[in-house]
């Protein structure tokens, strides 16, 4: 229950629809933090279900989110927000929703504990904008992957799904080898081709649902919902021998031959892993594979 659970009138932050809404402005809800944080969700139906249901139109991996969990709907020119009897309660600017309650630009809906949304308008301009912030907010500016913050959140959403729909999970930790050897011989330049490269080769390798982000410094890692154990190391081997094959072109100079060494973890239904423990187990086996020579897999 929250704190908030106190009221029964909503102050909005804007008492009237902006200047900017109109009628060429589309209504959108901006996810603000929780589970696919900086998304955008056009409001372009009459009615739109919110919950952790795979069959919600809009769906949150998110504990605190219920099956279904609040609607969304237009009358005329407002929107309104109406709770679904959900476990822990929606919230408008902080205000436990009771009855449906009419929301306008700029107002913050709040499903359960975290995950928060920004009721807002948007026209094709705002629209460009916002992709050019969630792509600075969640990619890493050198390789195009998704940042570590990203993939923190990440992992513990694909960890309770996978709980949830009785599924396996795996975590691939990638280390490019001798990586400190290419900038001391060839610069950083090189060394920071040599990364773009390789983390370009392993995004195209993989599913597209899968998640491929820069952990930290050199290494990268691969999370990927619904496989076995043995896929996810017959994975890791199909990635290890792809960068092998790869030359990176580098000014002045010849081509750098690049390896990489892969750890590999997994959780199955029955496990109560944290994501901590998963991701220490795949660096685990990461070191294990460097251990006993690099360009190897190890698990």
């Amino acid at each position: 229950m929250s704190d908030w659970d106190t009221d029964t009138n909503v102050t909005h932050e804007s008492e009237q629809p902006s200047p900017r809404a109109t009628r060429r402005d589309r209504a959108c809800l901006l996810v603000l933090s929780g589970a696919r944080v900086g998304a955008v969700f056009h409001l372009d139906r009459t009615e739109l279900m919110i919950g952790r249901s795979q069959r919600a139109e809009l769906s949150f991996e998110d504990d605190g989110v219920s099956r279904t969990h609040a609607r969304i709907r237009r009358e005329a020119a407002d929107y309104l927000v109406e709770d679904l009897g959900s476990r822990n309660g929606t919230f408008v600017n902080g205000v436990r929703v009771r009855t449906p309650i009419r929301v306008v630009d700029g107002d913050k809906i709040q499903l359960g504990r975290s995950t928060i949304l920004k009721f807002t308008f948007h026209d094709a301009l705002d629209d460009s904008y916002q992709e050019r912030m969630i792509e600075s907010a969640l990619r890493d500016p050198l390789t195009r992957l998704y940042n570590k913050r990203y993939f923190d959140e990440r992992i513990d959403a694909e960890l309770r799904f996978a709980r949830r729909h009785g599924t396996q999970l795996a975590l691939l930790m990638v280390d490019v080898d001798h990586f400190k050897k290419v900038n001391d011989e060839r610069g950083h330049l090189a060394g920071d081709t040599v990364l773009r490269e390789v983390s370009a080769a392993l995004q195209r390798a993989v599913r597209n649902e899968d998640v491929v982000a820069r952990y930290g410094g050199e290494e990268l890692v691969v999370l990927s919902r619904s496989i076995s154990r043995e896929a996810a190391i017959h994975l890791a081997e199909r990635l290890r021998h792809t960068i092998e094959e790869l030359a990176v072109a580098v000014e002045g100079g010849p081509a750098i031959a690049v390896t990489i060494s892969v750890g590999v973890a997994g959780s199955e239904p029955t496990d109560e892993i944290t994501a901590d423990q998963l991701i220490a187990a795949a660096d685990r086996a990461l070191y294990l594979a460097k251990d006993r020579g690099r360009n190897q897999v190890a698990t």
